[in-house]
C-alpha cells in the first residue's frame, strides 16, 4: 500500500535544543496510528513538522505522496491541535462557512451534521465557549471536509467523557471511510481504544514502533492464583513467572511470553482456582519512556 506519511531521517533542531532526532517513520494508507510519549518527548513537533508549520533541519517529509506544503495537499488534510481557538469573535456557523471556503466545499451537509452531534450552539461566539466546546468546534473543523488524513493533537484532553465516546464514533467512521489517522497522545488508554500501529517516543527519539498486538505479547500479564495448601515454593522459579507475591494459600504474579510453563506448573502444584488481571501495557509503555525497552 502506498505511505499517506512518511518522514525520513526528520530532524529538528531550535538552535543547541533538538525537538526530533533522525526520525524514520511510515505509515500506510488506511492506517490508524497511535503516536505515544510523555509530555515534551517531540510528539507536537513531529505533527508540526508533518503540517509545514515548521520545516526539519534535516530529513525529508511526504505526506499524501507530496510536500505539505503543497495547498492541495493540505485541503485533504484535517487537523485538530490540543488546544484550539481561532478567530474570537465568529461564530461556529461562521467557522465552519470559512474553513468550507478554504477548502472548496460545495456542501456544509455533513458539517451541520456533526454540530448537531457535537451538540453544538453554531450561533455562540468562540470567545464565549468553554474549553471543552471549543474543542468541539476544533474537532468538527478537522472532520467537516472528510480528510484522506486525521492529524490530532491531544484531540480529546477537553473533552468530557460523554463527547470523547462521541469522537471515536466519529474517528471510526472516518477510518471505515478510508482516512489515515495520526493520533498522537500520552495517554496509553486512548491509544489502545483507537489504534492499530503506534510508535513510542522518548526525548526526540523514535524507541519503537509496533502493532499493539505485538506490543501486548511482550507486556506482563497478571495472575491471581488460589492454591489448596500454602503456595509451592518452586512457582517464582517458573519460566516467566515475575514479581511474585504470596499472602498465606493465594500467590500473585506476572507472566512475560508463553503461558505453557506456568500453567503446567499450576497443575503440578495443584492449583484450585485461577484470575487473570489482563495485560499491564502500561508497564511496557512506561519502560519505553524510562529508557530500558529491553
Amino acid at each position: 500500500m502506498t505511505a499517506a506519511i512518511a518522514l525520513r531521517g526528520v530532524s529538528k533542531f531550535y538552535g543547541k535544543q533538538r525537538g526530533v532526532v533522525d526520525l524514520d517513520l511510515e505509515i500506510v494508507t488506511g492506517d490508524v496510528f497511535g503516536y505515544l510519549g510523555p509530555n515534551g518527548a517531540g510528539k507536537t513537533t513531529t505533527i508540526r513538522l508533518l503540517l509545514d508549520l515548521i520545516r526539519p533541519s534535516g530529513g525529508a517529509v511526504e505526506v499524501l505522496g507530496g510536500h505539505p506544503s503543497d495547498p492541495a495537499i493540505r485541503r485533504r488534510i484535517g487537523y485538530l491541535p490540543g488546544d484550539f481557538g481561532l478567530y474570537e469573535n465568529l461564530s461556529t456557523a461562521e467557522l465552519v462557512e470559512y474553513f468550507g471556503g478554504l477548502r472548496g466545499l460545495d456542501s456544509f451537509d455533513y458539517a451541520w451534521q456533526l454540530a448537531e452531534r457535537l451538540e453544538l450552539d453554531t450561533a455562540r461566539p468562540m470567545k464565549d465557549l468553554s474549553k471543552g466546546n471549543r474543542q468541539k468546534v476544533g474537532a468538527l473543523q478537522a472532520l467537516m471536509h472528510q480528510p484522506d488524513l486525521l492529524v490530532l493533537d491531544e484531540p480529546t484532553s477537553a473533552l468530557d467523557p460523554l463527547v470523547q465516546q462521541t469522537f471515536y464514533e466519529l474517528l471510526a467512521e472516518a477510518h471505515d471511510q478510508g482516512a489515515t489517522i495520526f493520533f498522537s497522545s500520552h495517554v496509553l488508554s486512548e491509544v489502545e481504544r483507537v489504534a492499530d500501529r503506534v510508535g513510542i517516543i522518548r526525548e526526540g527519539v523514535l524507541a519503537e514502533v509496533e502493532t499493539l498486538e505485538a506490543l501486548r505479547s511482550r507486556a506482563v500479564r497478571r495472575y491471581e492464583v488460589t492454591f489448596a495448601g500454602p503456595v509451592p515454593a518452586g512457582l517464582g522459579s517458573t519460566p516467566g513467572v515475575r514479581d511474585l507475591e504470596v499472602d498465606g494459600n493465594v500467590a500473585t504474579c506476572g507472566i512475560v511470553g508463553p503461558l505453557g510453563p506456568f500453567l503446567s506448573a499450576l497443575a503440578t502444584f495443584e492449583a484450585v482456582d485461577l484470575y487473570g488481571h489482563g495485560v499491564d501495557l502500561e508497564e511496557l509503555f512506561l519502560s519505553f519512556y524510562q529508557g530500558d525497552a529491553s
